[in-house]
């Protein structure tokens, strides 16, 4: 049975397999004499009106680079897909069988793409896929289903570099931005849907932060992008460790944290029973004398409850208990030893919600950190920015021809026709033809980074933070 296991899950990783099932049948479908076919992925809007791009490495090296076709992946495809469509004869067995024998196994196909970690305004090209053989135009589109997925960590990366610049403004009115890496934690590993979605979106949170306890994403960011340690994090307590000590010790578990770690950050949830009797009786009186003797900074989780009503309470209870005072713009500081962490309900809205909501009550943005989980890496999908790959255009008898959908029920999924570039000029980014681009004499964006089964271009993690970091 273990054998028999073991056959059935090697499918997963033959590149054959992975592509939807429609496009199985997809060689039989192009017109005659069709040479090429050219795909462009875009962002077409979405919740915010830029995207910044990143994760296609991740799957250029997990997926294509240096996987050959062989005899064998031709044998299982072709054995499955006469089981999957109930017909032997739909399977391309002579076109898989040239990139085996031509091409040595490896997949002739050009990818080009923006920079990673560059941000974007939506509605522009993100990426391009062609064939580089003329006897296999539909290996383009074939490749559509893998390449789709980088809308993942695309769409993470853009929120979190969005929630970065929320926090990042919110800091410039009210308080230090130097704190700015370190705002808003990754607390989404338990919540992700795999292994896999949390190290790559634990990884494309890391590119607009540094702190996470998302491990999968620090694994990934060293693995498939050169970074050794790419997030950071501090001892905390959970419900568990807490709630052990039952209600009418619960003064024990935190003195006990403060005993086990008696410097740096430590980060303790105190709303097992009842946060703002933590707050004021245990931490304000009865430990208030360690904390402040501690050398480092305790950190208060409030874990349920309205998040803004929480946050604002808390606040006032740890400034009547602890002091607070006003900083050089004019804002309310916690006493140094102490700030929050708001780790329940955070998603981009609540955070912003929760910014303007302190901010108007006179409070710093210095005071206060998220912890953000499902609603970092789980409340999205494809359309959150409307991501899709479509043809644009097609070399026939060696003309190349414009390609396009307009349906008439819906002109917001008008496609680009023709061979694109994405430009920059007088300080904006802009899909043209590639022959406007030569006219113009701009560069083109869109550079080669994988072509027949080869990665050209590697990006390193400090690559891609430096662009996403840069506030524009």
């Amino acid at each position: 049975m273990l054998q028999q296991n073991t056959l059935n899950l090697r499918g997963i990783m033959n590149t054959i397999l992975l592509s939807d099932s429609y496009k199985f049948t997809h060689w039989k479908q192009y017109p005659p004499n069709t040479q090429k076919v050219y795909s462009f992925f875009e962002s077409r809007g979405g919740v915010f009106p830029e995207v910044t791009f990143f994760g296609l490495q991740y799957y250029l090296m997990e997926y294509l680079v240096g996987k050959r076709v062989a005899l064998e992946d031709i044998a299982e495809a072709k054995n499955d897909y006469a089981l999957h469509f109930g017909n032997d004869k739909l399977f391309n067995e002579n076109g898989w069988k040239r990139i085996v024998e031509v091409h040595n196994g490896k997949l002739p196909v050009r990818i080009s793409a923006v920079p990673e970690g560059l941000t974007v305004p939506t509605g522009n090209v993100l990426m391009t896929i062609e064939n580089t053989d003329p006897e296999l135009p539909w290996i383009t589109n074939y490749l559509e289903t893998i390449l789709s997925l980088v809308w993942y960590p695309t769409t993470i990366a853009t929120q979190s570099r969005q929630m970065r610049n929320a926090v990042y403004q919110s800091l410039l009115e009210t308080g230090d931005p130097a704190g700015i890496d370190f705002k808003v934690h990754d607390f989404g590993f338990r919540g992700s849907t795999s292994v896999e979605s949390a190290g790559i979106g634990g990884m494309a949170h890391l590119t607009a932060f540094s702190g996470s306890d998302t491990y999968a994403g620090i694994i990934y960011a060293r693995r498939y992008y050169q970074e050794p340690m790419a997030g950071f994090s501090i001892p905390a307590a959970e419900h568990s460790t807490v709630t052990s000590w039952g209600k009418e010790h619960e003064i024990d578990s935190y003195r006990n944290m403060l005993n086990q770690f008696p410097e740096g950050l430590v980060a303790v949830v105190s709303d097992s029973y009842d946060i703002y009797h933590a707050c004021s009786e245990l931490w304000g009186t009865k430990l208030r004398d360690q904390v402040l003797a501690r050398d480092g900074v305790l950190v208060i989780r409030p874990d349920s409850g309205e998040p803004v009503e929480v946050v604002l309470k808390v606040l006032e209870l740890l400034a009547q208990y602890f002091g607070k005072s006003k900083n050089d713009k004019g804002y309310w500081v916690l006493n140094p030893k102490v700030r929050i962490i708001q780790g329940d309900g955070i998603d981009y809205q609540m955070l912003r919600k929760i910014l303007f909501s302190i901010e108007q009550a006179g409070w710093s943005a210095d005071n206060l950190a998220f912890g953000s989980g499902g609603g970092l890496l789980q409340k999205v999908n494809r359309d959150t920015q409307k991501f899709a790959i479509k043809a644009s255009a097609i070399l026939r008898d060696n003309t190349w021809h414009d390609v396009l959908k307009d349906p008439v029920t819906d002109p917001g999924k008008k496609s680009k026709p023709g061979r694109l570039a994405l430009i920059h000029t007088d300080g904006h980014y802009r899909t043209v033809r590639e022959e406007e681009a030569i006219k113009l004499n701009t560069p083109n964006l869109l550079q080669p980074v994988f072509e027949n089964g080869n990665l050209l271009r590697e990006t390193t993690f400090a690559e891609v933070r430096n662009r996403v970091r840069t506030m524009n």
